[in-house]
């Protein structure tokens, strides 16, 4: 993986076009979030047994950020249906 295609996936895929903060800090800190944010999708694309591309984990991965799933059986086979959960307890009749 050479630099330059890493300093191209955060640009594209994490669309970092400027910075919100404006001091030093402030830009560090958006640079090293970002580079771990990119590390952590590549490791993630990695290790899943889907071929995904790069944008696609990242759109997928935006739409599904607040949904409770197993994330590796989910990046294995994204498009398989969830089973519902057990139903542990089952309410008798009151009526």
């Amino acid at each position: 993986m050479g630099g330059s295609n890493l300093f191209r996936d955060i640009k594209q895929q994490l669309h970092i076009k400027s910075f919100i903060g404006t001091s030093e800090n402030a830009v560090m800190i958006q640079i090293w979030t970002a580079l771990i944010t990119i590390l952590i999708l590549k490791a993630l694309k990695a290790q899943a047994k889907h071929p995904w591309y790069l944008s696609n984990l990242v759109a997928f991965i935006r739409l599904n950020l607040f949904v409770k799933v197993d994330l590796h059986k989910w990046l294995d086979n994204p498009f398989a249906k969830e089973q519902p959960p057990p139903n542990k307890y089952i309410q008798g009749v009151l009526f």
